[in-house]
């Protein structure tokens, strides 16, 4: 199994999450296109757009899918998206973005009556090869949030003044991962666990300390931003 750290972001950096509609949209999305058949009925079988819809639609989900990713984390922010999967079904990852860039484009251009490119251009890929890359990844990823934070701003340089504030707020930003790996259900159908689930058992523990001695020094050239 090889594993990505897939981004994109809006072009000319502009926002393309502005509420809670958009963000469950894109959750929604997620789901919808990891799945070989096409999805061109996708908007015709959601009662609504409303993010209290979407999102317990995709909690009640329960049919069985033909997947093409595997989704191990994933979090929304401002202007762009991150995810962390394998690859299930031959050329995998290529249809998925595809199917979510274009079909994520499509709403927002609808909604917003706007024409032209949403994304910056092509999803980056990085291939995460080594164990040092892989215990920080999962963790780069969930702490992005705290970009919204004040005082955490500055996460990336080895500082946070409160890790007791930084753990309040990723427990109440719920457009990403995180909280489904603490054991409450946000988007448990989403994602798949187990990869890291063998490696963080208790994954707010974990992270926990993770904050209190952040160690991205050795893994600062493989990040994306």
């Amino acid at each position: 199994m090889e594993l990505f750290h897939l981004l994109n972001r809006g072009v000319d950096k502009r926002q393309i999450f502005l509420d809670n509609q958009d963000r469950a949209r894109f959750v929604h999305d997620l789901y919808e296109f990891n799945d070989k058949p096409s999805a061109a009925n996708t908007r015709r079988r959601m009662s609504s757009d409303s993010p209290e819809s979407i999102m317990f639609d995709l909690r009640s989900r329960t049919s069985v899918r033909d997947r093409l990713v595997d989704i191990h984390g994933w979090c929304i922010m401002g202007n762009h998206y991150h995810l962390l999967v394998s690859e299930i079904a031959e050329d995998g990852i290529t249809a998925f973005i595809r199917k979510l860039n274009i079909g994520y484009a499509k709403y927002f251009n609808e909604r917003y009556k706007r024409v032209g490119t949403l994304f910056q251009g092509r999803t980056k890929r990085i291939h995460i090869n080594n164990d040092a890359h892989f215990l920080h990844i999962l963790h780069y990823i969930h702490l992005n949030p705290l970009d919204f934070l004040k005082g955490a701003e500055s996460w990336r340089t080895l500082e946070i003044k409160s890790t007791k504030n930084a753990l309040r707020h990723l427990e109440n930003y719920r457009w990403s991962s995180y909280l489904d790996y603490c054991g409450t259900r946000n988007f448990p159908s989403l994602i798949t666990k187990d990869l890291f689930g063998d490696v963080f058992r208790n994954y707010k523990r974990t992270i926990t300390s993770y904050m209190k001695d952040i160690e991205l020094t050795p893994v600062k050239t493989l990040l994306l931003e």
